[in-house]
């Protein structure tokens, strides 16, 4: 054989995610009746504004290259929505525009770590994070955490794995897939931890703006002068303003890193595609309070849905306070035989609940916890009742 794939390539695993869409969209096109919890993104069309904004940016001949790193224009309006929202001063040169948020993250990896370099990563994790800490050379450093603590982290955990090569630590407030939101005094204790440490934080922030049961979010770069400095800040438009397919991230930091990951671009993709960036300018000013009216309805369709979750025997699902997923421990059906299928884990439970009842979950594996599945509820409340009536009826089958 002429061409092989490399290891590189072969050791990154497909997106549980869209392995779950794949199979479901094949059962549909069976003429098969299919309600789908994967989505990762907001079931509200772009706002209308902001579709305006790029018709308008088109017109206006915004079609040409622009800096790889994004427009002074949307660096200068981010600088000024971090400093307005999130009380973090920092420069247009300290912004780097990243096609989407993941991009984001693999770019931020890419320019932090090196080989042998050590992340800590706690469970549950956004299953794309290890895949980049390992692209990047680096070795992952698990942390597990638990379900009476709503699987957050703690300060006791992070020192205990805090080592010698230790480089970065992950965290992602609102998380996805736990929809649990770290509170300004738990981000504070962690905080302390760091100091005097050498260990970067990557704060992925990409659900900021969707917080539920009055919840209170704060950026972990806000919280001193020393977490300032460690903090590399990730966020984008996909979550907020419902443009996934946009693909615009941005991230924020010390200025060296900044700039290398807008070399980085220079060589890998070159600039984010103009009249979205355009777009994004308006999309930040939200004149109509659009973002807002999502959020509400998302919390509804958050506490129907837990409720409905913990009245299942044997199932425990932690209270969402943000993001748009649900994460129930389903481990007590494991062990299990379901219409033939031996249920050992969450892949064997969202195989057969596909499969069985039609219903489409992701399983807690990729994710790092393997006890759970995750269910958006980015999804309409005809969609969560009727699916959520369904798998009531399976498992007491």
């Amino acid at each position: 054989m002429i061409m092989k794939v490399s290891k590189r390539a072969q050791s990154v695993p497909p997106s549980a995610t869209l392995a779950v869409t794949a199979r479901a969209k094949e059962l549909k096109a069976q003429g098969i009746n299919v309600i789908g919890f994967g989505a990762g993104e907001p079931d509200f069309d772009t706002p209308k504004y902001i579709k305006d904004a790029a018709i308008a940016a088109l017109n206006a001949g915004k079609t040409k290259y622009t800096p790889a790193s994004g427009t002074i224009e949307l660096k200068k309006a981010i600088a000024e929505k971090l400093l307005r929202e999130n009380k973090l001063e920092y420069k247009p040169e300290q912004v780097v525009i990243n096609i989407g948020a993941k991009h984001s993250v693999y770019g931020a990896m890419q320019a932090v770590l090196d080989p042998g370099d050590a992340v800590i990563l706690p469970t549950p994790f956004w299953l794309t994070y290890p895949e980049a800490i390992k692209l990047a050379g680096a070795k992952v450093k698990v942390v597990k955490t638990s379900r009476q603590n709503s699987y957050k982290i703690t300060p006791e955990q992070l020192k205990k794995a805090i080592g010698p090569k230790t480089k970065m630590f992950v965290l992602n407030s609102p998380n996805n897939p736990g929809g649990f939101t770290y509170t300004p005094d738990e981000l504070a204790s962690l905080a302390k931890v760091l100091e005097g440490t050498d260990v970067a934080v990557l704060s992925d922030e990409i659900y900021e703006r969707l917080v539920y049961a009055g919840t209170k979010f704060i950026s972990f770069a806000a919280l001193s002068k020393d977490a300032y400095d460690r903090t590399l800040t990730i966020n984008g438009f996909s979550k907020t303003y419902s443009m996934t397919g946009w693909r615009l991230g941005y991230t924020a930091g010390p200025v060296d890193v900044i700039k290398a990951m807008g070399r980085l671009q220079d060589h890998s993709t070159s600039n984010p595609v103009t009249f979205a960036q355009d777009a994004a300018i308006t999309a930040l000013k939200d004149p109509n309070n659009e973002v807002e009216k999502m959020r509400v309805e998302f919390e509804k369709r958050a506490q129907y849905m837990v409720d409905r979750l913990n009245a299942i025997k044997g199932v425990k699902c932690t209270q969402p306070t943000g993001a748009f997923y649900c994460f129930p421990d389903v481990s007590a059906y494991f062990g299990k035989t379901k219409g033939g299928i031996e249920i050992k884990g969450s892949l064997d439970f969202a195989r057969a609940l596909l499969e069985q009842a039609n219903v489409a979950v992701v399983p807690g594996l990729p994710f790092g916890c393997d006890k759970n599945i995750r269910l958006s509820f980015a999804t309409s409340m005809q969609n969560i009742t009727e699916g959520i009536d369904r798998i009531q009826k399976w498992l007491s089958s």
